[in-house]
């Protein structure tokens, strides 16, 4: 979570700017203005008296939104003055400063500037008006000696040229002795109103720019005023059509407040590149239809976990040698953290090593409840694959499939990626001894708001612990839960310390049910308050009885209201509703649950998915979310891929078409089918978003960085309008309207962790999909019987027994299902049996390779186990294919 950096055109929030990115955000690294000469305004014609405001919030009502700091030690608005304190000795006025970006300037016009300023005890400051890259032409410079008494100064100038790249720049260094600077009542008059914002919504055909699979739906949405069914084609790319229908008007669309038809095309299934359709003599962009659509999405979503860590060098080799960066936060000067941090004045009396994890979003903030939902999601799309039948038992998020510096270690590397951020959590924890023990400090970032762009090595801020709270404990314990059962086949110590871990949050969150996160502590990083944590006490609990199988924990999950109350809201879940995650693996994820229990809480999994389908048919760009306003807010393309992801599930625990359907038809909207014809994810189709609001790929505001890599998804449409450059440059949007793609706009155009972390997830599950053709009847059954433990422990004898349920003879059989927690198999009879993780796969002998229609084998096995739950499997494929 993270402040703004411009208004329409204008630097927003921003402070602590880096030398090293002056040139775009600061005053001259390396030239002085022109001229340090008061222009005379006796002179110059002034500006008419409804000269229009250049200035963005000069009375600094909305805090520092607008401004920039850099080379001062401390910047921020106290009783309605921005103050900055200034230290003494630098050698010239521009080594620090305070300003404004982006100022437009015509050519010949009079402009007059105008503040209040102090100086205590006093210094001088030079005002200017200057170009903000070089050459820094300078239009107007004054140097003004400043007391502690409040000097009003008004002058007017002439621009020299037309540019849209000026700064109001207050250099304040150059004075032998420190002193504070503050600051009011800027303003700066003339020029011309900048023209109303019309966003270019390209052809009025909306389609998903990336494409549809071949089996899948194929639905488009065309803005028209027509009233009336139209005709449509869809041609090839040399332009033969290939098929055609007819429209079905929907009328006003009410989250875009367009008039639109919608079509469907699904019936045409060959794959090829640069389809288009023809709609009411419009043409839309171009997509493709193949099977292999969303393979690349499923690495490049993941790979933006590995471009946000922190602590450690990002490779070239892995990232591309624009996205290589140095380690950021090791405590290296600039750097102030992450390895030795102290809590925030009066939270602690210790410091702890918290580096490591993911940037949160768009600044350098690290989380536990965001990073709770995002390393849910991660560590869930990994378990998916133990369960889920189009999920091919996880090959393709095995390692060596992603980019990260640990393929090649025997870990799946979407396990590796998930891993960087529980080490961090687990770092967040107090140590035993102290205040609140057990519990985790709720967020560590810098104690101020910094600028754009900033490299995480080039943040000079002081990093600090904020207050520990029971939902960042709780997001720990659920966490640290998953982490034990899906580790333990892959680094038993590592999952012991995470079991401990979950554990002992667990049980301090329960003597600790109140502590909540404030939220006016929003300085230096997102606030992320919430002070109902039911829900974080459901999900927890859920993680923990389905790792340890433990009655107490079941108590808990059946004693909460969340247990058979409604998770699933029609806006979708994210960080501060959590109680659907609980429900969600306690529908996927093997446990002792009764068998009525366990049937019970699918089907309120079913129900959910019939609830979002429904939406989904009513919406004309159809997709899962209400088109009222207070269904697009920010982060909204999160909670819309959530609900997806809750259709992908019905899928899986169904194998009911209609709901891998809706999940797929859903994701339409995230590609470009919507009213701004934008697709969201930053590499993928013709008009994709590129200009997130973050820090470090802020190539809209300096050309020598990238923008987001591939695979990155911004907010999204925000009716809320919750940073300045939205309100100014939106203001009376239709819902759907509401963004922009602009690195100022903060929230309609972040990135965050758990954005991708849902995007993540639905692509892993859209690529498993392929051509999307109907799933194959189930010609096999498997009976898993647990003999029960051994005597003394330490293991079970299991025998499993194969039916063939079909009607033509199987020859040769490989049968594989993975177990959820530490289980591995010692010996087996009757079969050829290996292990790779949790994953079991058992062959034929030569003498039962054969299973006659009605026919049967069995085979057993010795399994050890240091404890835990020890469910029966959850799936079984009896040579790939999903037995019944």
């Amino acid at each position: 979570m993270t402040r703004p950096t411009r208004r329409h055109g204008r630097a927003l929030a921003l402070l602590a700017v880096t030398a090293t990115t002056l040139a775009v955000a600061g005053a001259p690294a390396t030239a002085a203005p022109a001229t340090a000469t008061p222009t005379p305004s006796e002179a110059l014609d002034d500006p008419p008296p409804d000269a229009p405001e250049q200035i963005e919030n000069g009375d600094f009502a909305d805090g520092t939104a607008g401004w920039y700091s850099y080379g001062t030690t401390s910047t921020d608005v106290r009783d309605g003055r921005l103050c900055s304190a200034v230290p003494g000795g630098l050698a010239n006025p521009w080594d620090a400063g305070v300003g404004q970006n982006d100022v437009p300037l015509v050519a010949g016009a009079s402009y007059t500037i105008s503040f209040d300023a102090t100086a205590s005890p006093g210094a001088t400051v030079r005002a200017a008006v200057q170009l903000g890259a070089e050459p820094y032409t300078s239009y107007f410079a004054a140097d003004v000696a400043l007391s502690p008494t409040v000097t009003h100064v008004e002058r007017t100038f002439t621009a020299t040229e037309e540019t849209s790249a000026a700064q109001v720049a207050f250099q304040v260094g150059g004075n032998a002795a420190g002193y504070e600077f503050c600051l009011d009542n800027v303003s700066l008059r003339g020029g011309e109103e900048a023209p109303p914002y019309v966003p270019d919504t390209g052809p009025r055909v909306r389609v998903n720019q990336v494409g549809y699979l071949p089996g899948g739906p194929k639905n488009a949405t065309v803005v028209t005023p027509a009233t009336e069914p139209l005709p449509w084609q869809l041609k090839s790319a040399g332009g033969a059509v290939v098929a055609s229908g007819r429209t079905t008007p929907r009328g006003v669309d009410a989250a875009s407040g367009q008039n639109v038809q919608s079509l469907d095309f699904g019936a045409y299934r060959t794959p090829g590149t640069g389809y288009t359709l023809v709609v009411d003599g419009e043409t839309s962009h171009p997509f493709d239809i193949s099977a292999t659509l969303y393979h690349q999405l499923r690495s490049d979503s993941l790979h933006f976990f590995y471009v946000q860590r922190s602590g450690i060098a990002i490779d070239p080799a892995l990232a591309g040698a624009e996205y290589a960066r140095p380690a950021g936060h090791l405590g290296v000067a600039p750097n102030r953290g992450d390895t030795d941090v102290p809590c925030q004045p009066g939270v602690c009396d210790y410091r702890l090593d918290g580096r490591g994890g993911w940037y949160d979003a768009g600044d350098h903030g690290k989380y536990v409840v965001n990073g709770g939902i995002a390393t849910y999601q991660l560590l869930n799309a990994f378990e998916r694959t133990k369960t889920a039948p189009t999920a091919g038992g996880g090959a393709a998020l095995g390692d060596g499939t992603l980019r990260v510096p640990e393929r090649g270690n025997g870990v799946p590397d979407i396990l590796d990626e998930a891993r960087w951020e529980l080490e961090f959590l687990l770092r967040m924890q107090v140590p035993a001894g102290k205040p609140l023990a057990g519990m985790a400090h709720h967020k560590l970032h810098d104690q101020n708001w910094t600028g754009l762009p900033l490299q995480p090595e080039d943040d000079p801020q002081l990093r600090e612990l904020h207050p520990p709270s029971t939902a960042a404990t709780l997001n720990l314990a659920a966490t640290a839960a998953q982490c034990a059962r899906l580790f333990a086949s892959y680094d038993a110590a590592f999952a012991t310390r995470c079991r401990t871990a979950a554990r002992t949050a667990y049980a301090a969150a329960k003597a600790n049910p109140a502590v909540y996160a404030s939220p006016q502590d929003g300085n230096g990083g997102g606030a992320y308050s919430d002070n109902d944590v039911t829900d974080e006490f459901y999900w927890a609990a859920a993680e923990l009885y389905l790792t340890t199988g433990e009655p107490a924990y079941l108590t808990d999950v059946t004693a909460s209201p969340h247990h058979t109350g409604e998770v699933f809201t029609p806006n979708g879940f994210s960080w501060g509703g959590v109680a659907a995650l609980g429900r969600l693996d306690l529908a996927t994820v093997p446990s002792g649950l009764p068998a009525a229990e366990r049937a019970r809480i699918r089907a309120s999994v079913l129900t959910a998915a019939d609830g979002y389908l429904a939406t989904l048919r009513a919406q004309a760009y159809g997709l899962p979310i209400p088109g009222a306003a207070s269904s697009y807010f920010w982060g909204g393309n999160g909670n819309i891929i959530n609900n997806a992801v809750v259709l992908a599930t019905a899928y899986d625990l169904s194998g009911d078409v209609k709901y891998r359907d809706g999940a797929v038809q859903g994701m339409d909207y995230i590609f470009g089918r919507n009213a701004l014809n934008q697709s969201y994810v930053t590499g993928w189709g013709e008009h994709a978003s590129r200009n997130q609001h973050t820090r470090i790929f802020a190539h809209q505001l300096d050309a020598s960085l990238p923008n987001p890599p591939a695979g990155s998804i911004a907010g999204g449409a925000n009716a809320g309008l919750d940073d300045p450059f939205a309100k100014q440059l939106l203001a009376g949007c239709a819902p759907m309207f509401c963004y922009v793609d602009d690195i100022n706009s903060y929230a309609t155009n972040e990135v965050a962790i758990n954005w991708n972390s849902a995007l993540a997830w639905i692509a892993s599950f859209l690529d498993d999909q392929g051509d999307a053709a109907a799933p194959a009847r189930a010609t096999c059954r498997v009976d898993y019987e647990n003999y029960g433990p051994w005597h003394g422990g330490g293991g079970f004898t299991a025998q499993v027994t194969i039916t063939n349920t079909g009607s033509t003879p199987v020859n040769g059989w490989t049968l594989r299902f993975a177990f959820t927690g530490d289980q591995r198999v010692r010996e087996a009879w009757m079969s050829r049996v290996t292990q790779s993780g949790a994953t079991v796969t058992a062959r034929n002998e030569s003498y039962n390779s054969r299973i006659t229609p009605g026919g049967k084998v069995t085979f057993g096995m010795n399994v050890t186990t240091a404890g835990g739950a020890n469910p029966t499997p959850g799936l079984f494929t009896v040579n790939g294919a999903a037995c019944g």
